[in-house]
C-alpha cells in the first residue's frame, strides 16, 4: 500500500487532486515552465555554439562552413546526452537506486584497460590503433558483450539478483581499473601524456565516420526505452509488485540492461568517460519534472544532459578560454552533486 501512495495514479484520489502523473495545476505549470526554460537554453546554447566568435561574415560560405564544422560537436553532445540520460533513468529504475549509474557495470574501467593496453603494447601509435569505425564497433561490442556475460550469468537461475550483479561489477570495474593503472605506471612519460588525454571524456575524442554506426544504436537503444516509460513506472514499484501486477520482472530488467549497455558503450567508446553526467543529469531530472513518470523524466533529463554539456563547452571556450577542461569540471561538479545528495539523504 505504502508503494502504491507514492504513485498517485496508482493510489487513491484525493480531494484536489487528479489523478495522474502530474496530480496538481501548480505541478503541471511547474513541469511546463521548466521543460520550455530548458528547450530555450538548449537552442541558445546551440546556437550560440554554432554562431558566436564566427570570424566569417554572417550568411556568407565561409561561416557556414565553419558552422558545419562546429556542428559536429554539437551532434556528439546531443548523442552523449541521450545516453546518459536515458541510459541513467532506466538503469536507476530498474536496480531501484538513485544513487548508482550504469558505469557501475565496468564499461569506463574496460574502456581505459584497452586505451591503456594499446599504449602500453604499441607505444605512442597504440592511440590511433583503436580509430577507425572497425575499432569503434569493436570497442561497442566488447563492452556489451561483457554486460551482458555478466547480468545474464548473474540474473539467470532462481538465486539471481540484482545486488549480487551490481557488487560483481564493482568488483570486475576495480579490477580492471588497477591492471589499467598498472600498465600506465610502466609507460615512458610521452606515452602517459598522450594517453591521459584520451582518458578524459572530451567531445574532441568524437569522429564524425562513427555517427553511421552511432546513432542507429542509439535510436534503437533510446527509443526502446523511451517506449516502455508505461513498464519502467512499474519496474520502478519493485519486484514483488511488477509480478502481482502480471509483468515478467526478471525478463523486462534483462531487456532494460541489454538496451542501456548499448547506450552506455557508445557515448563510452565515442567521446571516453564521463562518470558522473549521468548521475548529475538524473538528479536534477527527478528534481525538476517532480513526477515519477518516466514519459516525463526522459525529456527533461535529456534536455538537462545537453544544456550541461553545451553550457559548459560554450562558457568555457568563449569566457575562460580553457575548452579542454570542460570534461574534468562536469566530473567534478557531478562528484559534488552526489557528495550533496548522499549527505543530505543520510544513507546509500
Amino acid at each position: 500500500m505504502a508503494n502504491l501512495m507514492t504513485y498517485p495514479a496508482l493510489g487513491t484520489h484525493h480531494a484536489g487532486r487528479s489523478a495522474g502523473p502530474l496530480p496538481t495545476k501548480q505541478v503541471r505549470k511547474r513541469y511546463w515552465i521548466t521543460l520550455s526554460i530548458m528547450i530555450g537554453l538548449a537552442l541558445f546554447f546551440g546556437i550560440g555554439l554554432l554562431a558566436w566568435d564566427n570570424p566569417m561574415p554572417f550568411g556568407s560560405d565561409g561561416f557556414w562552413i565553419i558552422a558545419k564544422l562546429r556542428a559536429s560537436n554539437i551532434l556528439t553532445m546531443v548523442i552523449v546526452a541521450a545516453c546518459q540520460a536515458i541510459a541513467t533513468v532506466a538503469f536507476q529504475t530498474v536496480t531501484n537506486n538513485r544513487i548508482i549509474t550504469p558505469s557501475i557495470m565496468g564499461f569506463e574501467a574496460l574502456y581505459r584497460v584497452v586505451q591503456t593496453g594499446a599504449v602500453f603494447v604499441l607505444g605512442v601509435a597504440g592511440v590511433t590503433f583503436f580509430t577507425g569505425v572497425s575499432q569503434f564497433v569493436l570497442q561497442v561490442a566488447i563492452m556489451v558483450g561483457l554486460s551482458v556475460a555478466l547480468y545474464g550469468w548473474l540474473l539467470s537461475g532462481k538465486l539471481g539478483n540484482i545486488q549480487i550483479m551490481l557488487l560483481v561489477g564493482i568488483i570486475i570495474g576495480t579490477g580492471l581499473g588497477s591492471i589499467a593503472t598498472f600498465m600506465q605506471r610502466l609507460l615512458t612519460p610521452s606515452e602517459f601524456d598522450v594517453l591521459t588525454a584520451r582518458l578524459f571524456g572530451s567531445m574532441a575524442n568524437a569522429d564524425m565516420s562513427y555517427m553511421p554506426v552511432a546513432i542507429p544504436l542509439v535510436l534503437i537503444a533510446g527509443g526502446y526505452l523511451v517506449l516502455s516509460s508505461k513498464k519502467m513506472n512499474i519496474l520502478a514499484l519493485g519486484k514483488e509488485t511488477t509480478i502481482n501486477l502480471g509483468i515478467n520482472h526478471r525478463r523486462e530488467v534483462m531487456k532494460s540492461l541489454f538496451f542501456i549497455s548499448i547506450l552506455m558503450a557508445v557515448t563510452t567508446a565515442l567521446v571516453g568517460p564521463l562518470t558522473f553526467l549521468g548521475f548529475l543529469v538524473a538528479t536534477l531530472a527527478y528534481q525538476l519534472a517532480d513526477t515519477y513518470d518516466h514519459r516525463f523524466i526522459y525529456p527533461m533529463s535529456f534536455l538537462i544532459g545537453f544544456v550541461v554539456l553545451a553550457g559548459a563547452y560554450f562558457i568555457m571556450k568563449n569566457v575562460f578560454y580553457a575548452e579542454g577542461v570542460v570534461g574534468i569540471i562536469i566530473e567534478a561538479v557531478g562528484g559534488i552533486t552526489f557528495l550533496i545528495f548522499i549527505l543530505r539523504k543520510g544513507r546509500l
